[in-house]
């Protein structure tokens, strides 16, 4: 009951927070060709675009533990408790749901947190379920999963059929007007993006057509609410609740459905101040609420999908631009405290217990997922592996698989910041939202396809089909096995492709070269040597490829990273940021530049019999020794990451 309470108190905190993150429109136009922002253009050719959903499958490695365990949370929560708020609003009665009876309630019968039905934002939580679901099913063709979800969505129709015909939500439709009459309402557009962005996924990832159905009926109910507004004059009310994320969604329908209504939406969700901000150039970021402006960047860029407006492409460089180009970040990647961005200059000064919030990571990652595909440029790969490793995998816990929705940058903390970790039942913070989907999703990241090739963006053991010029390609890579006894500094990024396509003629695998690699990587096709050239970041091999297998080495490395406006440093095993194992501030002797004058490097067995295991270290003339791991090992330890120097 406590943690509820402390729910319910954080729920009337984000009421106060929220007063500062609406985003108004100021009636002024979108663009300097407004008129044509929202109409069709043309078809663009992305440089990249994914493999076919369904395509790629994970091998065993630790990206397929971290996935099972969220597998398998995601499979023991149950279809009426995820769904008991949309029961509770379509008056649909549970005998297993009954607040009050015959017997003494038990906590269990109810999930809570910010899925209790006295919170604001309730229902949230079963968009991103549905979501993860979806893209479960679609990268392990698990049933039993897809049977599930199939009946939340058809559980979700009798609730909507309940409500009237159009109105699906897990909350009462009097939110939104009494938002717009400007009580104190938690996010109401938020919670509702979270059905809708769970349901268009269930349709395209899962191909359930009864979602897509819902939608668009709830879409109607949209239609219909901002009419009222625009006719009231009120057309600044719709950006009210932290509706970042309803420009996606409505761009995604377009494009899915080409009808003009959601062009409409778009319309009236795409000018918010941000955009307005960062068309002028100004930094529209410092000090705003950091995930109530990100999803905005996912809009812009489904729009310039959309419509082909360059327009909408130039919004989601500039945001980039904005949120890392003109800011420093931590080691990890994360460039947030207390949920809000820091202004340039300013970053050494918010080295805390509440620094990188999970959803921010998680949606940043998207931002630089969709820019990856427009311009095919390294950054944005590179800025995946790190956010990957030190965000997606760090925020999770590695043995119960909850969340931990901050990740403090401060000596001493655990994870979690003042939050702590998760629970499976009695939180559900965004964050754990936010992280059933990133666990889900790795296939996603993996490979891309292009106009005659394929490039490898993240090195992570799997599989995946395509089709390059008409031929069928199946490529895998994995690590190679540790060869304990001969090389036991061989490097963990020892990568094994094989590669199969049927057919004549000749195409490119183009591969990632790290930004934290110290040397020219080596690359061996069916053992031969061979010359590998490294052009914008990426190595590229043009051959008639057939039956082949490549060895790919990136020789990692041990270094340090700067935390910027400051004397002190963390150290970085390759892409993965290392974490002493302390409840206080590490102070070590040593060459700041040098890691391998204070720390040197476990040998054990374990690293031939599990390839992916990273290494573990340990301090050297040190006055008191300190253990450091991959920050991604820690659990429930107290740490640090940044160490000061003698």
């Amino acid at each position: 009951m406590r943690k509820f309470l402390f729910a319910t108190a954080f729920a009337v905190l984000g009421l106060v927070c929220n007063a500062q993150i609406i985003y108004i429109n100021d009636g002024g136009n979108t663009s300097s060709n407004s008129a044509q922002a929202f109409e069709y253009q043309k078809d663009i050719t992305p440089a990249l675009k994914h493999f076919e959903t369904g395509k790629v499958r994970l091998l065993p490695s630790l990206f397929q533990q971290r996935f099972a365990l969220n597998y398998n949370y995601m499979m023991s929560l149950s279809s009426d408790k995820l769904l008991q708020n949309f029961y509770f609003e379509a008056g649909i009665k549970k005998d297993n749901l009954i607040m009050v009876g015959g017997r003494e309630q038990n906590l269990e019968d109810f999930h809570w947190g910010w899925e209790s039905p006295m919170n604001q934002l309730r229902g949230h939580f079963l968009g991103h379920w549905l979501s993860a679901a979806a893209y479960i099913y679609a990268s392990t063709g698990d049933m039993s999963v897809k049977a599930k979800a199939d009946h939340i969505v058809s559980e979700l129709a009798l609730c909507q059929q309940k409500n009237g015909g159009r109105w699906c939500a897990p909350i009462p439709e009097k939110y939104l007007d009494l938002m717009v009459a400007g009580e104190s309402i938690w996010s109401p557009q938020y919670t509702l993006h979270k059905t809708l962005m769970g349901l268009f996924d269930m349709y395209k990832a899962a191909g359930n057509r009864q979602a897509l159905e819902i939608l668009d009926k709830m879409a109607d109910w949209y239609v219909d609410w901002t009419d009222r507004l625009v006719k009231a004059k009120k057309e600044n009310m719709i950006y009210g609740g932290e509706t970042s994320g309803m420009l996606e969604i409505w761009a995604e329908m377009y494009q899915e459905t080409k009808d003009k209504k959601y062009l409409t939406l778009a319309s009236r969700y795409g000018n918010p101040s941000v955009f307005q901000g960062l068309a002028k150039g100004e930094d529209a970021l410092s000090r705003e609420h950091a995930n109530a402006s990100i999803p905005w960047s996912h809009g812009a860029a489904k729009m310039y999908e959309a419509t082909g407006n360059d327009y909408w492409k130039s919004l989601t460089e500039k945001f980039w631009k904005c949120a890392v180009h003109d800011r420093e970040s931590f080691c990890t990647g994360g460039q947030n405290a207390g949920e809000h961005w820091i202004a340039p200059g300013q970053i050494a000064d918010f080295t805390g217990e509440n620094n990188q919030e999970h959803c921010t990571v998680y949606n940043m990652m998207r931002t630089a997922d969709y820019l990856l595909r427009f311009t095919g440029k390294f950054e944005f790969s590179d800025y995946m592996e790190t956010n990957l490793y030190n965000g997606i995998l760090a925020q999770q816990h590695p043995k119960t698989g909850m969340i931990a929705y901050f990740l403090p940058m401060g000596a001493g903390y655990s994870k979690g910041g003042e939050k702590g970790w998760g629970t499976p039942t009695m939180d559900f913070y965004c964050c754990h939202g936010s992280l059933v989907q990133a666990q889900a999703k790795y296939a996603q990241i993996i490979y891309y396809q292009y106009d005659g090739g394929i490039l490898t963006s993240q090195y992570i053991p799997s599989e995946g089909e395509t089709e390059v010029n008409g031929r069928k390609v199946k490529i895998s890579q994995n690590f190679a096995a540790q060869t304990w006894n001969k090389d036991p500094y061989m490097p963990r990024f020892r990568m094994i492709f094989k590669v199969e396509a049927d057919g004549d003629g000749e195409f490119e695998l183009k591969f990632r070269v790290p930004s934290w690699t110290v040397e020219k990587p080596t690359l061996t096709i069916n053992s031969q040597n061979v010359d590998c050239q490294t052009k914008d970041g990426f190595i590229v091999v043009r051959r008639n490829w057939k039956n082949d297998e490549i060895v790919l080495e990136f020789k990692d490395r041990l270094y340090t990273k700067q935390l910027p406006g400051s004397d002190k440093y963390a150290v970085m095993d390759g892409p993965i940021v290392l974490a002493a194992k302390s409840d206080r501030q590490v102070v070590v002797k040593g060459k700041k530049d040098k890691p391998e004058t204070f720390l040197s490097r476990e040998i054990d067995q374990q690293y031939r019999l599990v390839r992916w295991t990273q290494s573990h270290y340990r301090t050297i003339g040190q006055d008191e020794p300190q253990v450091f791991v991959p920050l991604y090992e820690i659990g429930d330890e107290k740490y640090c990451i940044y160490l000061d120097f003698k």
